[in-house]
């Protein structure tokens, strides 16, 4: 399964949306989309206007592959799980955004990093999907998770404690 968000700005993503419809309608892999304010309603994949915090996590972890716009909070949450997503950020050229921060985000992010795989047009997106598993063979996911750091330095504190 592949799993779609694009946030909850208020502005259209419909070029993500309609992309990953005409995808799903080539291919046997069911599409999930998350379509926040898009005017753009899928006809082959399915999708809700929003999910719940809950749903995402889940939609997220039973994905193969999560594609998300270029907001932090959408593509730290498959890091989280160890998945690499695609990013496809939100351009103002096509009234996307106000301006173009998530593109020059993410492409910070996939230099400095190289945990995401940025696609910036439909055609990098079509790529990313049909090579995802050569693209991600090599990519690190080198977050770790700060509570779990914490955790284990708590322990071991309270085990020298009750020594």
């Amino acid at each position: 399964m592949i799993f779609v968000t694009v946030g909850t700005h208020e502005q259209q993503f419909d070029r993500l949306i309609k992309s990953m419809d005409e995808w799903a309608s080539k291919h046997d892999e069911e599409v999930i989309i998350q379509t926040g304010y898009s005017t753009y309603h899928p006809k082959n994949a399915k999708w809700k206007m929003l999910f719940s915090y809950s749903d995402m996590i889940a939609h997220v972890n039973d994905a193969r592959i999560v594609i998300t716009h270029g907001g932090p909070s959408s593509f730290i949450m498959p890091l989280q799980v160890g998945k690499t997503p695609i990013v496809f950020p939100r351009k103002q050229v096509y009234d996307e955004h106000v301006n173009n921060h998530q593109l020059e985000f993410s492409r910070q992010v996939e230099k400095r990093m190289g945990t995401i795989i940025v696609a910036e047009e439909v055609d990098d997106l079509y790529n990313a999907l049909e090579n995802y598993e050569d693209l991600t063979e090599n990519l690190g996911n080198n977050l770790t998770s700060n509570n779990s750091n914490f955790c284990d330095k708590l322990g071991k504190i309270i085990e020298e404690l009750v020594k």
